[in-house]
């Protein structure tokens, strides 16, 4: 089984959407609402393989947020209550069209405020890539939604 690895970036927005409780499991399936609450995205999941109809899991085929989130609730990857606090309230849909989807930019921003504030970022990144390096060891498959993206 084979995943298309996300942009690192997915992490911190999958942390956000776990520590603002927009994720709700239900059996097999998962409704994941965006920063802004505008928009609902559906995952679902059968033994070992996930749908979802967020953008880069429906056009891209990768894992987008709205699946690691879920991964995470799951315990099928790490989730650091204390580190998932600090994203707590993020605008990420606002952010992310501020900087027009350039996902690095977006968390270079959020970083650099985090460190203003005093955050220990290198504990973050630590974290963030532990879970990015599960993410690469996950032995699930993803196939394309059948229902496409919200608009």
């Amino acid at each position: 089984m084979s995943i298309k690895i996300p942009p690192i970036e997915k992490i911190h927005e999958a942390y956000s959407a776990v520590v603002d409780e927009r994720v709700e499991l239900r059996d097999g399936e998962a409704e994941v609402s965006s920063s802004d609450f505008t928009k609902k995205y559906l995952v679902t999941w059968k033994d070992d393989v996930y749908t979802s109809n967020d953008n880069a899991s429906y056009w891209q085929g990768s894992l987008g947020y709205p699946i690691i989130a879920v991964l995470m609730m799951q315990e099928k990857l790490s989730f650091d209550r204390q580190i998932a606090e600090h994203f707590k309230g993020i605008p990420w849909k606002e952010l992310n069209t501020k900087y027009k989807n350039k996902y690095s930019e977006v968390v270079k921003q959020i970083m650099e405020e985090f460190a203003k504030n005093g955050v220990d970022c290198n504990k973050i990144d630590a974290e963030i890539q532990k879970v990015y390096e599960e993410i690469k060891q996950l032995t699930i498959s993803t196939k394309r939604s059948s229902s496409r993206p919200p608009k």
